[in-house]
């Protein structure tokens, strides 16, 4: 019984700890209701107020939007305005200038219609004076053919006859007057030109041959270089190109080829094998390779040399190489790179004393020959291959031309191109400048005479002076004075068209009566 009674308080005390328990529960539980509640309610103002805020921003944002569509349409209606008020005044101001031309032109129409009425008045007037003229002009003509016995048109033909004659007669005294005078002033100048150039510019005599002579110390060497069964020449003469003849002269070799640099390069091969002493053919090869690559280095030196000397600059590297290739070639036994040098001298100081530009005259002085040294041997005279060449390479148009028309092969389009066509003949001409085969020099005497003589008229010819002039006798009694300055004329074109010369030809024309008596 006590247990049951224990067991009873027990579960009385546990049912009311849980009622106590449930009941503290309880008031928590809706102390936390509260609280989330207020924090519900807090942040459902905050997002009411924040929604406000942007409702409100969007609001000024429209509003300003609208705002400055309304400022922007607003000044296009007063550009608009303005543009319009513009134009209202440019039509008026138009509508003032159209009244005032209008009423301009009917003043001038009312001017031109009263001039044209005294214009009409005059001209009646006129006319009736060329009508008094006509008839006093026929009355004059009447009266001077009944005079003179001539009828108008032979009179106007003798009258226009006698003016011809009078006319001739005085042009042909003034032309001879004019041209008596040039001759005078131009032959004066231009031999003070020459003269001062030529004076200007000293050079030496230059001659060369179509051989090298090679002198040893001794005959013995000659056997060397022939080699057992002459293979040591053979392989020279292979590598070289060069013919070598080996004969009795004492103390030396001849070296014959028509290309100095050929002969430069086995003169040179020689001198290191002779000196070496090792002569068999692999080291006459191997000495001719060595040697021919230090000629091309010299060629090439040479080339920068001379250009450096002359104070020209810019020219492409292959053009320097052929001017130094010049030094191993001759025309007319005249050394090529000397005769080049002396022109572009005398071209530089000749345009200098023309007012010229003496830089591009020394230029085309130097270039002029070019085409005598190409690695190829083109079918094109020198001159236009030079002026090809000088194209190729850059130069300037004026500087190819005055090297195409240094013989009048092509027509001279500047100052340049007569200035170097002179001072290459000045160079060929000066005494021991050049010399040339007696049989080649001898035609070219027999050509000019032979070539004077076809002209009717003419009783002799004289080529004198080396060919630089030709005298033309002439009977006086074919050929009138008149007449012999056209024959000296057509002479010197027809040689200067047909033959080939340095320098200049003279051509002097003689005319002479004489009378001849005997007193026995």
């Amino acid at each position: 019984m006590d247990y049951i009674v224990l067991t009873i308080s027990v579960i009385v005390a546990l049912v009311v700890g849980i009622v106590v328990t449930l009941a503290v529960t309880r008031k928590n539980a809706k102390s936390q209701a509260n609280t989330i509640l207020e924090k519900a309610k807090l942040e459902a103002e905050v997002l009411k107020n924040n929604e406000v805020i942007k409702g409100k921003e969007e609001g000024l944002s429209i509003k300003s939007e609208a705002e400055k569509q309304a400022n922007q349409r607003l000044s296009k209606v007063q550009a608009e305005e303005a543009k319009l008020k513009q134009h209202e005044i440019q039509v008026k101001q138009q509508q003032s200038d159209l009244q005032r031309k209008k009423a301009e032109t009917d003043r001038q129409q009312a001017e031109n219609e009263k001039l044209k009425a005294t214009l009409e008045n005059k001209s009646e007037v006129l006319e009736d004076r060329k009508k008094e003229l006509d008839r006093m002009e026929m009355s004059v003509r009447d009266t001077l053919e009944r005079v003179s016995g001539l009828s108008a048109e032979e009179a106007k033909e003798k009258l226009v006859e006698s003016l011809k004659d009078e006319a001739k007669t005085a042009a042909a005294s003034y032309i001879n007057d004019i041209m008596d005078d040039a001759k005078m002033t131009a032959n004066k100048e231009a031999k003070r030109i020459i003269v001062e150039t030529i004076q200007r510019v000293a050079t030496e005599t230059a001659i060369e041959n179509a051989v090298t002579v090679f002198h040893i110390d001794n005959d013995d060497i000659k056997g060397r270089i022939i080699g057992r069964e002459g293979r040591n020449i053979r392989a020279l003469e292979a590598a070289t190109g060069v013919e070598i003849i080996v004969d009795d002269t004492p103390e030396a070799i001849v070296l014959s080829g028509f290309d100095p640099v050929r002969r430069e390069i086995a003169r040179l091969a020689l001198h290191q094998l002779v000196a070496d002493g090792r002569i068999h053919p692999a080291r006459i090869e191997e000495v001719v390779a060595k040697v021919r690559k230090q000629v091309e280095e010299e060629i090439i030196e040479t080339g920068k040399r001379t250009s450096i000397d002359l104070g020209i600059h810019g020219l492409h590297p292959e053009m320097i190489r052929l001017i130094g290739k010049m030094k191993y070639r001759s025309s007319y036994g005249q050394n090529l790179l000397q005769h080049s040098r002396e022109t572009a001298n005398l071209c530089a100081i000749m345009a200098s004393e023309l007012g010229l530009n003496p830089k591009k005259a020394r230029r085309a002085g130097l270039l002029h020959d070019i085409g005598k040294v190409p690695d190829d041997e083109p079918e094109l005279p020198h001159a236009l291959l030079g002026s090809k060449l000088a194209e190729k390479f850059k130069e300037k148009p004026d500087i190819c031309n005055a090297i195409a028309a240094h013989h009048d092969e092509e027509e001279a389009l500047s100052m340049y191109a007569p200035i170097v066509q002179v001072c290459d003949a000045i160079s060929g001409a000066r005494p021991g400048a050049r010399r040339e085969v007696v049989e080649a020099y001898i035609k070219r005497l027999n050509d000019l005479e032979r070539l004077a003589l076809s002209y009717p008229g003419v009783v002799k010819t004289y080529a004198i002076q080396a060919g630089r002039e030709l005298r033309v006798i002439v009977g006086a009694d074919k050929i009138s004075d008149a007449e012999t300055e056209k024959l000296s004329a057509e002479i010197a074109k027809k040689i200067q068209d047909e033959l080939t010369y340095p320098g200049q030809v003279r051509i002097t024309v003689i005319r002479e009566t004489r009378a001849v008596s005997y007193a026995k």
